[in-house]
């Protein structure tokens, strides 16, 4: 009966969604809503039972007796031209994000792989982009969603004519035709109708919302909200912020803050600068700045003190033997924090040369998670915007963070002499339950003593 009915069964359709009802011992029946091309058909016998294979592939084992049955599918339209865009991957540690902004509107026209939209995590910016050229059709999701990987976005026609109304989600779930219907009530038993209504039977296509979206969160009476007041406008907290936010206070409540000072004669490091910046450009075609001095300092630092590269974790200490040096950036979306990995392992020119890539693409937000995950020690330069002085809170789960600040020429007694000198207070703030006074003192008197005379760092001392 059920070859009968598949090899009567108009061409152009194929079932979608199906199910399968072991019925008798010699019988199985394929139940199915939605319809497109059939690609390929079969009809098997395994164990006793039968299964139709229809479309690329399904495979399916019945044991009648017992509710055991293994089925494989796949399925693929070639024909379709209709495609959907949805939310990419986004990273291991990352679940969500917030729908931004959209970069195109329905209608425009877009190439493959052209970002049409913005997703705003936690950490990073991430585009989701067209799989195939076209028009957008629709956009199915809103601004200011909450969005997973694989939430749709948008439809888009490679054709770019046809239907003005992108296909809804349940458009698979909507009935037959009248005429279809009454062909296929022929083929199937009455007893075996009524799984078949039940299936049908779903929302009208305006009720539900796209996946993963939830409605805003309302406020309750633990979250006080001020009266508003006139010249004023209440915006949401990006996402960023919102982490940005809550890694610092836990950081506070976390660790036992604490900070020491020391200040650095920038002389010998600027003089080093402007005598070979020529030269340096014209080998490594990148200038040579004074962050790489710093950077090459703290590596130092933290081999003669390595309880400060440390980390506690749970009743333990885990002490590293890389060095991966975490730099501070402050864009226009807020603080990220890319990571140079194995800065032990690198020159003046391939530090340039990683902090300017780093720092373009955290300020054009296409840095990457990987590019951000893990360091074992941050650097953070409040001089670039005219700090004199600041505490830096770490950055966890790390157990240390150095400060740089603005140059100012000060008075200074040198040789007993009252000279001008390019001076900056450089500021050391760690986790007081790991690391003693003692050890940052040290750690810190070290990147003054290179940073003051650089002609160490050529003979490691």
């Amino acid at each position: 009966m059920l070859q009968d009915y598949a090899e009567r069964a108009p061409w152009h359709t194929i079932v979608e969604s199906f199910q399968y009802y072991g019925l008798l011992s010699m019988q199985a029946l394929l139940i199915g809503q939605g319809f497109e091309y059939v690609q390929r058909s079969g009809y098997h016998i395994l164990l006793g039972g039968h299964a139709h294979s229809m479309r690329r592939e399904v495979t399916a084992l019945f044991q009648t007796e017992h509710s055991v049955r293994l089925k494989n599918r796949s399925f693929s339209s070639d024909s379709r031209d209709i495609v959907v865009a949805v939310v990419p991957f986004m990273g291991e540690s990352i679940t969500d994000g917030t729908l931004a902004t959209f970069l195109k509107k329905p209608g425009d026209r877009v190439a493959v792989d052209e970002s049409i939209a913005q997703i705003e995590t936690d950490k990073v910016t991430i585009d989701v982009v067209s799989p195939e050229a076209g028009i957008i059709q629709e956009f199915v999701a809103k601004e200011g969603d909450t969005v997973e990987p694989g939430t749709k976005i948008a439809f888009i026609s490679k054709s770019g004519e046809g239907v003005t109304q992108a296909p809804s989600e349940n458009a698979a779930a909507q009935p037959p035709p009248p005429e279809q219907k009454e062909s296929v009530e022929k083929q199937i038993p009455k007893a075996e109708t009524a799984p078949v209504k039940e299936k049908i039977k779903e929302p009208p296509p305006s009720q539900p919302k796209a996946k993963g979206t939830s409605p805003p969160p309302k406020a309750t009476a633990s979250e006080p909200q001020l009266p508003p007041k006139d010249r004023e406008r209440r915006v949401p907290m990006t996402r960023l912020r919102k982490r940005v936010a809550t890694r610092l206070k836990d950081s506070q409540n976390t660790f036992a803050l604490l900070s020491t000072f020391n200040e650095v004669d920038m002389t010998n490091l600027m003089n080093l600068r402007s005598d070979y910046k020529d030269a340096f450009v014209e080998k490594h075609g990148v200038k040579l700045g004074l962050m790489s001095g710093f950077v090459k300092a703290a590596v130092g630092a933290l081999q003669s003190q390595p309880v400060v590269n440390a980390v506690i974790d749970g009743e333990d200490i885990i002490y590293r033997d890389y060095i991966d040096i975490s730099i501070a950036v402050g864009t226009p979306k807020g603080l990220v924090v890319p990571v140079i990995c194995n800065a032990e392992n690198m020159n003046f020119a391939e530090i340039e040369k990683e902090i300017n890539t780093l720092a373009k693409k955290a300020n054009d937000g296409s840095i990457s998670i990987d590019e951000m995950a893990g360091g074992t020690f941050t650097i953070s330069n409040g001089g670039v915007y005219g700090s004199l002085l600041s505490t830096p809170i770490i950055n966890p789960p790390q157990s240390a963070i150095l400060g740089m600040h603005s140059i100012v020429t000060r008075p200074m007694v040198v040789g007993g002499n009252i000279v001008p000198r390019p001076m900056m207070y450089i500021a050391l703030t760690y986790d007081h339950r790991l690391i003693d006074g003692r050890e940052a003192v040290f750690f810190l008197r070290h990147i003054k003593d290179v940073v003051e005379d650089p002609r160490r760092l050529l003979l490691d001392i």
